[in-house]
């Protein structure tokens, strides 16, 4: 077994592969528009999908936004520079809402960002765990 992808419902489809591609560096992998049901399913990840876990960005036409809810925790990005990784997501328009130092309570350097429908995305840097 292996894991596959992870699902995240976005209000707006190209914004978010924007966001994917150009803040985080991920390449656009596949899309595929299903009009019958009304919906856009996008593969974004870094690396071909019979070798890595990507994301799976579902864009459902009628709905603009979604609410997290309080189950919802992160995705996580190994960098080798966690305070370089905020600089650069901030010059390409990207959220950090929280920057990159010693987790509480750890060394693990750790730095949160926010995709443009809310979901964190935690930098953690190579080597410091």
């Amino acid at each position: 077994m292996r894991m596959l992808h992870t699902m995240l419902r976005v209000g707006n489809l190209e914004r978010s592969i924007s966001f994917y591609q150009e803040v985080l560096g991920m390449k656009l992998l596949r899309r595929s528009d299903f009009p019958e049901g009304r919906f856009t399913l996008a593969f974004v990840g870094y690396g071909d999908e019979a070798d890595h876990t990507v994301l799976e960005l579902t864009h459902n036409w009628d709905t603009e936004s979604y609410e997290l809810g309080n189950g919802y925790g992160h995705i996580a990005i190994e960098v080798e520079d966690a305070y370089a990784a905020c600089d650069m997501a901030r010059a390409k328009g990207g959220k950090v809402t929280r920057e990159a130092g010693p987790m509480k309570h750890g060394t693990t350097v750790i730095a949160f960002i926010e995709d443009p429908d809310g979901y964190k995305i935690e930098f953690i840097q190579k080597g410091s765990r």
